[in-house]
């Protein structure tokens, strides 16, 4: 595919057909403003030529703002794109994910293909009992999805190798549809996405992967003179260095760096904050992140605590992973209203 005619492979009537596929096949019926579903869209005289017209000239329908409730007992605000749209960013996500994919990272778990949490719980696991990596800086970025700067998330767009200008042009301006609230009030965004569009969680990762593989770089795949045919051969020589030893889990928002002590932890926790302030213009909670000794205190990752305990006669520190009682409520309050 000609990268630079990305647009062409979007708009073919065989990525439409698959769309409207995947759309029905998930089965949520939540509706936009307009109050239409994919099943009466679909009835329409010639949908897929509604399609091509919108995207001639393309100006995004509002998203209907609604409180889903969480696990916790607080909301999670969604924005839900009226059908038409829904069709469209399906249409773009079909196009535009295969061709990101090569380009995150691995230890990236959310929201992609073959990739679950139960993965990135258990490569914490591994850092922990096998490479001894027993301190954790818990990040959570303050309110991600509403504070992804569009500017910079378009440049990234560009960086991931997406030049089409058509294409860059109409992502652009679905991250600027107006969010209409339940009072009446109508929102026109200057920065971040709305949870619930179909294309959301794309643009997280896309935003996001900088970070990933600035991480990575620090450590993990630093780039050295000499190559090596293993990797542990390499790690055990970077360790004579002055590095840090750090390494990466995220899953969407979440994410977590694993070093080998209190000083590497506490030097990555100061550099990753300038870096996504400086680079990504985002902040991090204050509250909620911080550095966790593994061997004294649990970490929360994903639903489930994890804590480095002893275990045998010979001093061996393993991880320990639960499901938080938090997880559990909500699974059992889950569970009795199926």
């Amino acid at each position: 595919m000609n990268k630079k005619s990305i647009f062409s492979e979007i708009i073919k009537k065989e990525n439409f057909e698959v769309a409207i596929n995947k759309i029905k096949k998930n089965g949520k019926k939540a509706t936009g403003i307009d109050n239409i579903s994919i099943d009466e869209f679909i009835e329409i005289q010639n949908p897929y030529q509604t399609i091509l017209d919108r995207l001639k000239d393309f100006i995004p329908n509002g998203v209907k703002r609604v409180d889903i409730p969480k696990g916790d007992g607080k909301t999670r605000p969604l924005g839900i794109p009226t059908i038409e749209d829904k069709v469209i960013q399906m249409m773009f996500k079909n196009i535009l994910e295969p061709i990101c994919e090569e380009k995150f990272h691995n230890h990236s778990y959310g929201f992609r293909p073959k990739k679950k949490a139960e993965h990135a719980i258990a490569w914490s696991n591994t850092l922990i009992n096998n490479s001894k990596l027993h301190f954790c800086v818990d990040i959570d970025i303050k309110g991600f999805f509403d504070n992804i700067n569009h500017n910079k998330l378009i440049k990234q767009w560009i960086s991931s190798g997406i030049t089409d200008k058509k294409v860059l042009s109409i992502i652009k301006a679905m991250l600027k549809a107006p969010i209409h609230h339940r009072n009446g009030n109508t929102e026109m965004p200057s920065k971040g996405t709305p949870q619930g569009g179909i294309l959301s969680p794309l643009l997280s990762n896309i935003c996001l992967n900088e970070l990933d593989w600035w991480i990575s770089n620090q450590w993990q795949t630093f780039k050295t003179n000499y190559t090596y045919n293993r990797n542990d051969n390499k790690y055990r020589a970077l360790r004579k260095g002055n590095l840090t030893e750090v390494y990466l889990i995220r899953y969407a928002d979440d994410f977590k760096l694993m070093c080998r002590n209190r000083g590497s932890a506490e030097r990555m926790f100061k550099i990753t904050k300038l870096f996504l302030k400086n680079r990504l213009k985002l902040e991090i909670s204050k509250k909620k992140s911080k550095i966790v000794n593994l061997r004294k205190q649990k970490s929360e990752f994903l639903g489930f605590a994890i804590k480095a305990i002893l275990k045998g006669k010979n001093g061996k520190r393993v991880a320990h992973t639960w499901m938080k009682d938090s997880a559990i409520k909500n699974s059992i309050s889950k569970l009795s209203k199926t």
